[in-house]
């Protein structure tokens, strides 16, 4: 049993979720968070990158399941990674000495469809990025007339002393506000005046996203070099992760595509034929011949009709189908016509009766007084033993 769900609640996932519902709720989440989408949530995006570090270590998240977060602390598996170190490895971003010589990664999140996904498709994506400033070729002002800052000393930090108690005092260091932490400004007449001594400028940029057929929920799709631009630095990538929307009628399961249909108590004993309407507007009809009984979440599967196979597209996984057998309802057949009907199908099994034992009335159960029954029970003791179903009197 699992002691504490905090990690679990900062994701959005049950204790029991797989390893790919966490990686797949901590992607959605640290991309909504991120320090670069959403400045005022950098505590929020540290939590949850410290849920996802121990929850996707199996061994870490079994510590934390038996003792909760006390177990990680005095388990001294504290890993120590910053949040985003967490993020560029989950989405290849790179190391610490990579950030050194290129600039950082851009990651955006693309919804598609399943109907992108199968037949492949093209997107446009329009998103704001820093370019060298074409006027001074990114030196931020005239040639010549870059002084040391005054303010920092050229330091490019301001160190700030201020008293915290009696015979305590706290040093804080903040990058210096008047240089941006370069060290170095121009005047205010040597400035560019295109980028205002920034010596980079935003611009919009078109990214056509080609959609492979066959591609996966959280696939990535790199741009190489079309990060923000900045004087000395490579420029970083831009990483295009795909989010899937659900489907009204067909879940994605590897290859294979898997859907459920409704058929009538008529159609699982007597055959039937049904269509189905394929991802590319094809129309498929399948079949059941008389007497080839279909039970109620019964499989079956149709050959290549799946998910096109990644980089392989001619070939296909399966289409699954599971039946869901539809049942008359009550009082369907008047009661003198059912021995008719009971002459047609299996013969029932006999009961023998005897004088200990006793019969008892089959009554609905109402779920409402169930639910109730249950709630009481459960805030009395959660481990006590339940009473049983609560039925309707009659």
């Amino acid at each position: 049993m699992v002691r504490e769900t905090g990690y679990y609640d900062l994701l959005g996932v049950s204790p029991k979720a797989s390893a790919d519902e966490i990686k797949k709720a901590y992607r959605k989440l640290a991309l909504k968070y991120h320090p670069d989408k959403n400045p005022n949530e950098g505590d929020k995006f540290k939590l949850i990158s410290q849920a996802y570090e121990v929850l996707s270590d199996p061994k870490r998240r079994d510590l934390y399941d038996q003792g909760g977060e006390q177990a990680i602390k005095e388990g001294g598996t504290g890993g120590g990674s910053s949040p985003m170190d967490i993020f560029n490895m989950f989405f290849g971003g790179g190391g610490r000495m990579q950030r050194e010589r290129r600039g950082k990664n851009v990651v955006h999140q693309l919804e598609v469809t399943l109907e992108e996904i199968y037949n492949g498709s093209t997107r446009k994506l329009g998103l704001q990025k820093n370019v060298i400033c074409e006027k001074c070729d990114g030196y931020g002002g005239k040639k010549g007339t870059l002084d040391k800052c005054s303010t920092c000393k050229g330091r490019g930090v301001q160190i700030k002393v201020q008293q915290i108690g009696p015979g305590m005092i706290q040093q804080i260091q903040s990058m210096c506000s008047d240089c941006q932490g370069q060290g170095e400004r121009f005047n205010s007449k040597d400035r560019c005046k295109n980028c205002n001594g920034h010596k980079v400028e935003r611009k919009r940029k078109i990214l056509e996203v080609h959609i492979d057929k066959g591609m996966r929920d959280g696939q990535k799709i790199t741009f190489s070099g079309e990060g923000d631009q900045e004087p000395g630095l490579e420029p970083g990538d831009v990483v295009i992760v795909l989010d899937q929307k659900e489907h009204a009628v067909f879940q994605r399961q590897g290859d294979n595509l898997v859907m459920k249909m409704d058929i009538k108590l008529v159609e699982a004993l007597c055959g039937f034929k049904k269509t189905i309407q394929t991802l590319d507007n094809r129309t498929l009809v399948i079949s059941s011949l008389p007497g080839e009984v279909i039970k109620h979440n019964d499989v079956r599967c149709v050959q290549n009709e799946g998910m096109p196979i990644y980089k392989d597209p001619y070939e296909k996984g399966q289409l699954i189908i599971q039946f869901q057998v539809e049942f008359p309802e009550k009082d369907w057949l008047p009661e003198h016509l059912m021995y008719q009907l009971e002459r047609l199908l299996p013969p029932r099994e006999d009961v023998m009766l005897t004088d200990e034992m006793e019969e008892v009335d089959l009554v609905e159960v109402d779920e409402r007084s169930q639910q109730k029954k249950y709630g009481e029970v459960y805030d009395e003791d959660e481990d006590s033993p339940s009473g049983g179903v609560q039925c309707q009197t009659q």
